[in-house]
């Protein structure tokens, strides 16, 4: 498949820029992939879209403030934005600069921390910082790093509205979007009308703004994320799946966890990275339903919902979402999707 069949037009003031008043006020479409059904509800119908015995997949990555000012010693500045944290004091990071940093220079941050350029790895830097831990700089010093379509700078309402409630594992430079529908009496509730509930880890990279540059889906290749899968999650969807019950995967991360801890052809215990890539004629092992965002163009997120649901599916539903007005991306409405096939 081409690249180019992903694209639609998106009407600008229909990316939405700042979240709902509350978590729950956003609106629901769903789909079901078998039919191509459409019908348009709002994000506090889900419970009664789930039974009991039904499995609910949260990812419970914390979004990390990964964007930091910087300057050379010269007094150029730039911009980096932390990929992954890996060990005390070093980082892997991008870097936005007029003349980027040479390996061996030395960048100064926030009030004076320096951070040392050890070199490059493909479109990353690897940097020492010499007088601070990197999670206490990140955390004294950061930004959120709210996407690149979010104009406005961000504030502390971002700081807690860019993070699901069960947050919990640090490790993310993007929020698991879906998952910012949920409140606490939300989840609550799921769980006292039965619906079993299963947390995954999976650290969302700078790569899930990156837009797919090959002009044919198969050429493109993933960034790798780190996930795990612990055997308790797997427990409680293998004792949904006895009972009956249907696995909904709270946004894509989750999903592309538990199909990457499926790839011997059933659900394991598992932890690493994954570069698992999901196009259209993927065979799904684990995921029956997918709470998902709206995605952009030509992403591979795109690409993924239109495996799940079906391409034709998913062109009518996004044109459908157009002509009703709902709010696109991170801080917009949400689908259900009821798998294809």
């Amino acid at each position: 498949m081409r690249v180019a069949e992903f694209d639609y037009a998106l009407p600008e003031e229909l990316i939405a820029q700042h979240p709902a008043a509350e978590r729950t006020r956003s609106r629901l479409l769903h789909l079901v992939g078998s039919t191509g059904a459409l019908e348009d509800l709002h994000f506090t119908d889900l419970p009664r879209l789930l039974r009991p015995s039904d499995v609910l997949v949260l990812n419970d990555t914390r979004v990390i403030k990964a964007r930091l000012a910087a300057r050379k010693k010269t007094g150029g500045r730039l911009e980096l934005f932390v990929e992954r944290v890996l060990g005390e004091r070093e980082v892997l990071a991008l870097i936005r600069a007029s003349h980027p940093p040479r390996q061996g220079s030395e960048l100064l941050i926030g009030d004076g921390v320096r951070a040392e350029v050890l070199g490059r790895e493909d479109d990353l830097y690897r940097l020492r910082f010499a007088d601070a831990g990197a999670a206490d700089l990140l955390e004294r010093c950061g930004q959120v790093p709210l996407p690149p379509y979010i104009a406005h700078a961000p504030d502390a309402d971002d700081a807690e509205r860019y993070q699901t409630v069960y947050a919990e594992r640090p490790g993310a430079v993007a929020a698991p979007t879906a998952g910012l529908h949920f409140d606490r009496a939300m989840l609550e509730r799921l769980a006292a009308q039965g619906v079993r509930i299963a947390r995954v880890t999976l650290h969302v990279g700078a790569g899930t703004f990156q837009p797919v540059r090959a002009e044919t889906v198969e050429a493109h290749r993933m960034h790798r994320e780190r996930f795990e899968v612990p055997q308790a999650a797997v427990d409680v969807i293998e004792g949904a799946r006895r009972a009956g019950g249907r696995v909904l995967a709270a946004g894509t991360t989750a999903l592309r966890a538990l199909e990457s801890a499926a790839r011997s052809g059933r659900l394991e215990a598992t932890a690493g990275e994954t570069d698992l890539f999901v196009y259209p004629g993927y065979a799904f092992r684990v995921v029956d339903r997918l709470l998902t965002n709206f995605h952009l163009p030509k992403s591979s997120l795109l690409m993924l919902v239109a495996a799940f649901a079906g391409y034709a599916n998913i062109r009518r539903a996004y044109a459908h979402a157009i002509e009703r007005r709902y709010r696109f991306f991170s801080y917009g409405d949400a689908m259900l999707i009821e798998r294809a096939a």
